[in-house]
């Protein structure tokens, strides 16, 4: 066994029931190296990094850490082995400060039973002292170290150093800041979770694995909610890291990311392993080839249609969160047929709120008109029911897109069983209609009665996706239609969105990954805390524009004032129209505040 691999995975396997999650995993990360983990959805890289960090016992097969066989049972055993794990969903308690999240759990103070014991050995040979037990000082219990340590306190005024007390605030923050110091995190540990922007949150979850003393760091989709300043940051970050003898695994679905910052890549694709590849001697189009088993075009097209003229128009637009907080504040824009509009932003910029105020699902004030015909106020049935065909991908899909425990067949039945007349649905029809949805996008299932709850997540998206997009809408509202999904699913996916627009259908794509937005979509509107920073071309602008201005560092509204941004100049209405719809909307907002 070579010292140079911080840890060695040998012939490790994990099933669950008669599905191998991993089969017989041969996989290494040398010390000092970036590991990029590469693999389509269900290929088992949870799995296997959870059996890692400690979540999950594997079955077969054996770990080795820096030389050694490890039995890794629990998060506990994994820390021992100072391995931990930065998950895609952070795990902090929002009214704790940085500082205090990063110390939670550690034990700075307590009794330090195996010191103790050194030195009241030592202190025996040396003062002939005789403990009062038949039982070995190794084989003392607390107890009876403590009745010893005691006596010799009383007896000779000795202190065995037993009880180590707990660090002050003062030295935790000082040393919290010497650990952000070496690595150069820029934090504010004395500010609280809930003032923190997405990147800061994640620097305080490295820095908690960190401040444990973690050598070996698993990192899944970090980059999934930063902007590409960010992105560059972290990036620095852990370049930092590698150097300080850190070992890191970066999981991620995006290519030019594992590029630039990894050494190795390592793929692994329906449970087992591919193989490993320098990075400097690989493309992403080999990569792509060894994740999907086959040759795969990489590139995104942008198709060009007939642009009509605006099918959804909304300006001014106010939209709450759920605490009673702006989301959406004064926001203007247009879709027109044939058109894919990009939304960009940091997470939790009012994207979830902009996308349910317009389907209907949530209260706001401003005007959204379709074709020429205000949707303000009515129920999402009732704007079907107005002809109006809109298609809802909402981000949280298990939570408002699909019904867990109902079929695939089941849940494409929610969207149609009220059109049929008498007590019995149609279900052959939308067994045919599942059927054809899994042949068609690759759904990994058992069969169209499976709850949808029992694939994976990525499955669960392209079952969502395929139903909505089935209903043949003219207006499409998608948030994060490919989250979770691996490269293969994703490209699908932009295919059918791309169909769809062929077709004259108006696209609302609200995404992450920007280098997708800038290569599908036709322009993209930009928010940050809510604002309106600026309408763009795709083809005319750049990654980092687009990241100024979802930092709020570049508002392009503030900078133009002479133009104006959001507001379509072939409208359905004529000014003087949307004059008469302004009044009638705040008659309605005072009628429901009365």
């Amino acid at each position: 066994m070579q010292d140079k691999y911080a840890i060695e995975l040998k012939n490790v396997s994990k099933y669950f029931g008669s599905v191998a999650a991993n089969k017989n995993i041969n996989l290494s990360i040398k010390k000092q190296e970036i590991l990029a983990l590469l693999g389509e959805n269900g290929s088992g890289k949870t799995t296997l990094m959870n059996m890692i960090s400690g979540i999950y016992y594997p079955d077969e097969g054996q770990i080795f850490i820096n030389g050694k066989e490890a039995v890794i049972r629990s998060p506990k055993d994994a820390f021992k082995y100072k391995i931990g794990m930065i998950h895609q969903h952070f795990k902090l308690v929002d009214t704790f400060t940085a500082a205090e999240n990063i110390i939670l759990g550690v034990k700075d103070g307590g009794y330090n039973e195996e010191k103790v014991k050194q030195n009241l050995t030592n202190f025996v040979n040396q003062k002939g002292y005789v403990i009062p037990f038949k039982s070995p000082i190794n084989k003392l219990s607390l107890r009876q170290i403590k009745k010893c340590t005691k006596e010799i306190k009383e007896k000779y005024n000795e202190d065995l150093g037993l009880k180590t007390y707990p660090k002050s605030k003062k030295s935790v923050i000082s040393r919290v800041n010497t650990l952000a110091n070496r690595y150069g995190f820029n934090i504010d540990v004395k500010k609280k979770i809930y003032d923190m922007s997405v990147s800061e949150k994640q620097t305080v979850e490295i820095m908690k694995v960190l401040y444990r003393g973690a050598d070996i760091l698993i990192l899944d989709e970090p980059t999934a909610v930063l902007t590409p300043q960010e992105i560059t940051k972290l990036f620095d970050v852990l370049r930092k890291m590698k150097e300080n003898g850190k070992s890191i695994i970066i999981i991620t679905h995006k290519l030019n990311e594992v590029m630039e910052i990894s050494d190795r890549v390592s793929i692994l694709r329906k449970g087992e392993y591919i193989g490993t590849v320098d990075t400097k001697t690989t493309t992403e189009k080999e990569l792509t080839e060894m994740m999907v088993g086959k040759k795969i075009d990489l590139k995104i097209q942008r198709v060009k249609t007939d642009i009509d003229k605006p099918l959804l128009e909304i300006r001014n637009l106010f939209v709450k969160k759920d605490d009673g907080t702006q989301a959406i504040d004064d926001v203007s824009f247009y879709i027109r047929g044939g058109e894919i509009l990009g939304v960009a932003g940091v997470a939790g910029c009012g994207q979830k709120e902009l996308c349910e105020a317009i389907a209907g699902l949530r209260p706001l004030s401003g005007l959204i008109m379709h074709k020429g015909e205000s949707i303000v106020g009515l129920p999402a049935k009732e704007i079907i029911n107005k002809g109006v065909s809109m298609s809802f991908i909402p981000e949280d899909r298990l939570g408002m897109g699909l019904c867990p425990s109902f079929s695939i067949t089941d849940n494409i039945l929610l969207k149609t069983y009220q059109d049929k007349k008498g007590v019995f649905v149609d279900r052959q029809t939308a067994r045919q209609k599942a059927q054809d949805l899994i042949d068609r996008l690759e759904i990994v299932t058992p069969s169209t009665e499976t709850p949808v709850r029992r694939l994976s997540g990525g499955n669960v998206q392209k079952v969502l996706v395929g139903r909505e997009i089935e209903m043949a809408p003219n207006v499409i509202i998608t948030a994060y239609p490919v989250r979770g999904l691996d490269i293969n699913s994703s490209y699908a996916i932009y295919d059918i969105l791309n169909e769809e627009k062929k077709k004259g259908t108006g696209i609302l794509f609200i995404g992450e990954d920007l280098d997708v937005m800038l290569a599908l979509c036709d322009k993209i509107m930009v928010l940050c805390h809510g604002k309106n920073m600026g309408i763009v071309h795709a083809n005319k602008t750049t990654k980092e524009e687009l990241g100024l201005m979802m930092t709020g560092s570049l508002n392009l509204v503030e900078e133009k004032k002479d133009k104006v941004f959001g507001l379509a100049k072939d409208s359905n209405l004529t000014e003087e129209q949307w004059e008469e719809e302004k009044i009638k909307a705040e008659e309605m907002e005072g009628n429901k505040n009365e």
